[in-house]
């Protein structure tokens, strides 16, 4: 047995406690005890929640230890580190199980299990990236507006009494802030969501590739789903209908690294219906 086992398991029994010593100060009426057992019981099951994730890590390590190939090892570990918002390594430990696991059995049900981790965490990564550009130049924004009517204040002070059309000012000032937004609205366009090109995403799901491969006739799908499609509809291509086995299909390396690209360049497009 681990060592810390036996503790983990009286952690969990004193949370249980806390927890029924709570429910019953609260039906009892006395409000500030139940509170302090809650706390007692919240705070028991963090500790327990970190020893469980330690172990999680520690384990999947040594397993990647003895087998430096382990799909779910590097998967565990992967999703521990990420759950310690190590978001860095906790990617590189998913994208290396996704290799493995497509190496292995690219039709496994852990193949897309991973994939959606790892497509959450790409998310996750963008969207706080994202945030944060956005702030930054909605601030940037804000000041270049402020230095333009300031500007504008102060030319029209000077030039008072010599102009015979003031509305003229008013249009130039007006031009020049529609300049600006529209600059700012160009600098934001890669954070925001659109269409994925087609070329980019299966004809059969029509999400975006993860692992594209080409047949003879010249169409990419999605590695897994037609897999699925050959073993449980039959040996043909699914658009053209030709015939077609499983030792056709050649990995289409090139829509490959074009997806790896987009997705790079835009990070909303990891988005999944899941999350």
């Amino acid at each position: 047995m681990r060592p810390g086992v036996s503790a983990l398991s009286a952690e969990e029994i004193q949370a249980e406690k806390s927890k029924l010593e709570g429910n019953e100060c609260f039906r009892k009426n006395r409000f500030q005890a139940a509170i302090d057992a809650y706390t007692e019981f919240l705070f028991i099951g963090l500790i327990v929640l970190y020893a469980i994730e330690n172990a999680i890590e520690e384990d999947s390590r040594k397993a990647i230890q003895l087998d430096h190939d382990s799909v779910k090892g590097h998967y565990m570990l992967g999703l521990a580190l990420l759950q310690k918002q190590e978001y860095s390594e906790g990617v590189k430990e998913l994208e290396k199980a996704l290799d493995l696991g497509r190496g292995a059995n690219p039709n496994a049900y852990i193949v897309d299990e991973i994939w959606e981790e790892l497509a959450k965490a790409k998310y996750l990564e963008w969207e706080e990236a994202s945030t944060q550009r956005s702030w930054e130049l909605q601030r940037l924004k804000e000041a270049c507006e402020r230095a333009l009517r300031e500007k504008h204040f102060l030319d029209d002070s000077e030039t008072e009494g010599f102009l015979d059309d003031p509305i003229v000012s008013v249009v130039s000032h007006l031009k020049k802030l529609d300049l600006l937004g529209e600059v700012f609205r160009k600098a934001a366009e890669d954070d925001t969501p659109s269409e994925v090109p087609d070329y980019l995403c299966c004809k059969i799901t029509l999400d975006i590739f993860r692992d594209p491969v080409i047949t003879p006739s010249g169409v990419s799908y999605e590695r897994a789903v037609l897999l699925d499609h050959l073993e449980k509809v039959g040996n043909f291509d699914p658009i053209t209908r030709e015939p077609l086995y499983p030792s056709q299909l050649v990995p289409n390396f090139a829509i490959k690294e074009a997806v790896h690209a987009y997705l790079d360049k835009n990070g909303w497009a990891y988005r999944t219906e899941s999350y």
